[in-house]
């Protein structure tokens, strides 16, 4: 935690060992931490001059030890500094650091679309190597601050499906809204039912299709990245990124495209299902949960009113929530009085 505000492992062990004590000497700090008394002492040292600890009881009189204590004498002991005023002024550093940063972000930003916006700029970035693919896909996947859609078709050939997950668990974490449509057969992978699962939990809506074209993940609707075929760049793995264009416009459509005609997937204790899209309205009988739902009966009641199972009634309401387009049950409610669904 504390390695955010500039204290290395061994400095924040020591640290927090010392907010458990008013005073103590690098030797009590030692034994707490299973650091070497003389690493400890050094680390104390350190610490005293960036005013995050003081000395609280000096060191008596005597011949030094190996820690510059005197021998026969009480060691030193040290307390911290209080921390509302030792770590102001770290803080203050790291704001100011990514205040930096957010304004060259913005420059560059602005420079480059100034650029990209001149007739001869090209739309369509070739990026060649494993390392260079899996660094531009980590780049459009972190980088989103609204959207994300994505075409998932076999193994993953640049970048690891673990990878990915990390990368898609951080996009989700920060509220993006994450589509997908997969290809029957991506499911098929080692433990991708298990993610899957996972990733349906954390809010990632996902949709299945028999086949589908390409390999594609859409950022913002501002870049899109296409793997090439391997064949076709010599061996390595390869990709295209597009920016925004004529070209970005017909992959964006292409991705609703399939969406709309892609079967719902929902997972449960029996596994991983999907079920048709027919005309993107609720059933009766999931107007009958809708109706019980908003008038604030818990699942369980509801199903036992309607004489059906709570996975029934769970599923109900996924399904009407992905198809209102909805992150919470509030905004379910609120598309659902806009639709007229009651």
């Amino acid at each position: 935690m504390l390695q955010a505000l500039g204290l290395g492992p061994a400095e924040e062990a020591v640290y927090t060992a010392l907010l458990a004590h008013p005073t103590a000497s690098a030797q009590d700090l030692a034994r707490q931490t299973g650091i070497e008394r003389a690493e400890t002492t050094r680390v104390l040292r350190d610490l005293a001059v960036r005013g995050l600890v003081a000395v609280a009881e000096e060191a008596g009189s005597g011949s030094p030890d190996a820690d510059g204590e005197g021998a026969g004498a009480p060691p030193a002991r040290y307390r911290l500094t209080p921390p509302s005023v030792a770590m102001a002024p770290f803080l203050v550093e790291q704001r100011n650091a990514l205040h930096r940063a957010e304004t060259a972000f913005s420059m560059l930003t602005e420079q480059y679309r100034s650029t990209a916006a001149h007739p001869a700029a090209g739309v369509v970035e070739v990026v060649v190597g494993a390392e260079q693919v899996a660094h531009r896909f980590h780049q459009l996947q972190r980088g989103a601050q609204r959207e994300l859609l994505a075409f998932l078709v076999g193994e993953p050939s640049a970048v690891p499906r673990e990878d990915a997950d990390v990368s898609e668990s951080f996009a989700l974490d920060r509220g993006v809204d994450f589509r997908v449509v997969a290809a029957k057969s991506y499911l098929d992978g080692p433990d991708v039912a298990r993610d899957v699962r996972a990733a349906l939990r954390s809010g990632l809506k996902l949709r299945l299709v028999d086949s589908l074209p390409l390999k594609l993940l859409v950022s913002d609707r501002e870049r899109a990245m296409v793997p090439l075929d391997i064949v076709d760049s010599g061996g390595e793995p390869s990709a295209i990124v597009v920016h925004r264009s004529g070209l970005l416009a017909a992959l964006v459509h292409l991705f609703e495209k399939e969406w709309d005609q892609a079967r719902l997937v929902y997972a449960d204790t029996t596994g991983i299902h999907a079920e048709a899209v027919v005309d993107q309205q609720p059933t009766e009988g999931e107007l009958e949960v809708l109706a019980l739902l908003l008038a604030g009966i818990s699942d369980r009641r509801t199903a036992a009113q309607l004489g059906v199972s709570i996975r029934t009634v769970e599923r109900r309401t996924r399904r009407l929530m992905d198809l209102a387009g909805a992150d919470s049950r509030l905004q379910l409610g609120w598309h659902a009085a806009r639709a007229g669904w009651l």
